[in-house]
């Protein structure tokens, strides 16, 4: 080994220095399977590799709305509430860009009658209004363990509105992650179904009227020996900020839609507005990545 002679303490505080780093940043790397608490989810959330499957920009043209989403429910036009969707690339009444990269949801109360609601619990149809779901599905598998699904909303909080942006199991009606679900008053539900229900609640006094950014980040859990489980962790936030954490069971290996829509009334309230209700939209932003962020 080299030696060599210190003249001066400031050149031994040096050395010293750079042993203590070189050493700190080698037991950074060797620690494995690190639980990350909320400061560490957000840092990696913008180091982490991301693979784009959406960018922003879906909402600048019909063209780009028309290439990356399907009109409706991917069921059809009939969910749990009593508003029919009605959006198409010949009717644009319900569903439209106003503005380059601005989705717009309109629902309208009728006063026709339009019989009941395909889906249960079968309400009578009282609104037309507008849904969209992404042609491409987010798959939670070895490939893409974690995934991020965020957008910028204006939804409307007044009784009888309940706007949504969500994800659900492709087919059987399995797991689901509720990103925005606003029932008819100035507060959010980030919820997560697996058979049953968890959910954070957060009061959002100006939802509608200022822009809000809601995201989900899901990634798989690891176990206590690092090995991948059946379960994923779902991590809400809004404008940046951690509003909960909870855990979907069995949501590895499965197939989900992603969803925008506004339905009305059901667990919205009733009886609902009978003014034009608007809900906005814009930089739906979807990726995914390779790595583990989470464990259990």
């Amino acid at each position: 080994m080299k030696t060599f002679k210190l003249t001066k303490i400031a050149d031994f505080v040096f050395i010293a220095s750079i042993f203590i780093a070189l050493g700190c940043n080698k037991e950074s790397t060797q620690m494995p399977n690190l639980k990350l608490n909320e400061a560490q989810t957000q840092s990696s959330d913008s180091t982490v590799r991301w693979e784009t499957v959406l960018n922003r920009k879906s909402f600048t043209s019909y063209q780009t709305l028309e290439a990356n989403w399907n009109y409706l429910y991917p069921w059809g036009s009939d969910h749990n509430g009593t508003a029919r969707m009605y959006a198409s690339s010949t009717d644009r009444s319900q569903l439209y860009i106003e503005e380059p990269g601005i989705l717009t949801i309109k629902a309208t109360r009728i006063y026709d009658n339009l019989g009941i609601s395909s889906s249960a619990p079968h309400l009578p149809i009282h609104y037309r209004s507008g849904a969209i779901n992404l042609k491409q599905h987010v798959i939670l598998d070895d490939k893409y363990p974690t995934w991020q699904i965020s957008g910028d909303f204006k939804a409307p909080t007044m009784r009888g509105a309940w706007p949504a942006f969500w994800i659900t199991s492709v087919g059987p009606w399995t797991a689901e992650s509720d990103i925005l679900e606003i029932k008819g008053t100035p507060v959010n539900h980030a919820n997560t179904y697996d058979g049953g229900w968890e959910s954070n609640t957060t009061n959002l006094p100006d939802a509608d009227t200022k822009w809000h950014n809601y995201k989900v980040v899901i990634s798989r859990i690891l176990d206590g020996a690092g090995n991948p489980t059946l379960n994923a962790r779902c991590d809400y936030y809004i404008d940046g900020s951690l509003v909960g954490t909870q855990t979907g069971s069995n949501f590895y290996n499965k197939e989900y839609w992603v969803i925008i829509n506004m339905q009305m009334e059901g667990s919205g309230g009733s009886p609902g507005p009978t003014q034009d209700t608007y809900y906005y939209i814009k930089n739906i932003l979807i990726r995914k990545s390779a790595k583990y962020l989470l464990n259990n």
